[in-house]
């Protein structure tokens, strides 16, 4: 069945139809971590959002090329133009090169992302790999008449530019506005002609570790670095072409990261780059944004282990990819332990429920509602994913397929073989293959403590279920107790035992 998915411009301000560039194929690129630091909770929700949205594009029959960048240089304290590169700091501070930073923290960050059952993406460039890219682009600036060198750095020139474009149209924010704004954060930059141009190069300072000649023909300009909102410009360019379908990130990134980011496209090429705009919403601590810069963020290995105050105990990757895709990707999650052993229990039913398909004994026919259920399944869960990737409609209409198959168990109604297996493939795709809830612990593969832990708990039961046959109440007990006061229930069934952690 053809589906029309519809996702959220923040360019246009509404949902819009999707419709690729080039027809089937789909070029996204969504902007990654800044890797200073171990990955928290902030930093899963948009890797999983645009996991999502990657998922299902495939789903759909698009062949699709997603680009997610590392930024290693560039990004300086407070998302301004002065202050110190945030890699240089931490290696300074450790005593540690600055690639060795942006190494281990780029490692740490893909762990993180495989335990959270996220893709990796077609592409993972890094900026200090496109250093050229970077000045060839700022070249166009400068030679189009949008940009200037002062001091052998060079800077957009955003009243230039917003006589010809409109500098603001993502954010909605205005020249006047943002000019008042910078007055009060950057009053002590004396080498821009305004203050509120940003930085495309930066000529480095004699104590700033990362830097690298300036090859194009500015003479002027220094050896120094690429200012932060450039390498996404260059590499989106590079890698997905002039004109790209979907760029995504954080919604702290519209203004002043992508905002900047059109303009560089416009002012280097004369058109926009990007066709949809989409952003994820913040995770909030008590109301506050979740971020290093807030000083109030969790490590997702402090979720993983538990070993954080505000923890009550350690979360499983596939809890925190829940608890995320619980709410749309654009409102606001607020963080608390409660909400995510909400969570855990929510995941825990999901599974249950993938799991006791195995157990319904099949009828030679359905009953008529269960038959009208079946088949009308995968439409009321496209129409949620197509509705601007209702996860939670999703997981909603999930639980109630949960329902019908405790129902199916219990035989409290009839379905046939190939209606059984019409539901199970049903919410085997929606559950693993779109939202990528999964038991397993890497993406695929059957984990083999999983797999052991099943064979010996096979072994258990089978011993209860022997006890039981010789009508050895106090040992089947004993079995059932101990299993118990593990935090394994066992359930009989007319099919013999089960059991759930």
């Amino acid at each position: 069945m053809e589906q029309t998915l519809l996702i959220y411009n923040t360019l246009t301000r509404q949902k819009e139809a999707f419709k690729s560039i080039n027809p089937g194929h789909v070029g996204m690129y969504v902007c990654g971590p800044t890797v200073y630091g171990d990955a928290h909770l902030g930093h899963a929700r948009p890797a999983i959002t645009f996991d999502i949205l990657f998922r299902y594009l495939q789903h759909l029959g698009y062949k699709v090329r997603y680009v997610r960048n590392i930024t290693d240089v560039g990004h300086l304290e407070h998302d301004a133009d002065e202050g110190e590169d945030k890699i240089a700091k931490k290696a300074r501070l450790e005593q540690l090169e600055p690639m060795e930073i942006a190494q281990y923290y780029t490692r740490r960050f893909n762990s993180a992302m495989e335990k959270l059952n996220v893709l990796p993406p077609s592409i993972e460039p890094h900026a200090t790999g496109h250093i050229i890219e970077q000045q060839q682009l700022v070249q166009q600036i400068l030679d189009n008449g949008y940009a200037y060198v002062s001091n052998g750095s060079v800077y957009f020139d955003i009243e230039k530019y917003n006589k010809d474009y409109k500098y603001g149209i993502l954010s909605g924010r205005t020249l006047e506005n943002i000019k008042d704004a910078s007055r009060d954060t950057l009053a002590g930059v004396g080498e821009k002609k305004n203050q509120a141009d940003f930085a495309l190069w930066k000529k480095a300072q004699p104590e700033h570790i990362m830097r690298w000649p300036w090859l194009m023909q500015q003479t002027e300009v220094g050896e120094g670095f690429p200012g932060w909102h450039c390498e996404c410009t260059a590499m989106g360019r590079k890698y997905l072409g002039e004109e790209f379908d979907i760029h995504g990130g954080g919604m702290d990134l519209v203004f002043p990261h992508h905002e900047c980011e059109i303009a560089q496209a416009q002012a280097s090429m004369g058109h926009q780059a990007v066709r949809y705009w989409m952003h994820n919403n913040m995770i909030t601590i008590n109301g506050q944004k979740m971020g290093k810069s807030y000083n109030n963020f969790i490590t997702l290995d402090q979720f993983f282990t538990g070993q954080h105050e505000l923890l009550s105990k350690a979360f499983s990757p596939m809890t925190i990819r829940f608890f995320i895709l619980s709410a749309h990707y654009r409102g606001t999650v607020d963080f608390s332990s409660e909400a995510l052993e909400a969570a855990e229990k929510g995941f825990a039913r999901l599974m249950q429920g993938l799991k006791d398909l195995k157990r319904i004994q099949t009828a030679k026919g359905s009953n008529p509602e269960i038959e009208k259920y079946v088949k009308e399944l995968p439409q009321k869960l496209y129409d949620a994913m197509n509705d601007d990737l209702q996860t939670p409609i999703v997981i909603s209409e999930l639980f109630e397929a949960c329902h019908q198959v405790n129902l199916l168990v219990d035989r409290k109604a009839k379905i046939s073989q190939a209606d059984l297996e019409k539901l199970a493939e049903t919410m085997r795709v929606f559950t693993v293959d779109i939202l990528g809830l999964t038991n397993q612990t890497s993406a695929g593969a059957s984990s083999d403590k999983d797999k052991a832990l099943d064979k010996v708990m096979q072994m258990v039961l089978d011993m209860r279920a022997k006890a039981k046959e010789e009508k050895n109440w106090a040992v089947s007990d004993q079995i059932r107790d101990e299993l118990s006061a593990a935090g394994v229930i066992v359930k009989d069934t007319p099919d013999g035992a089960v059991w759930e952690v």
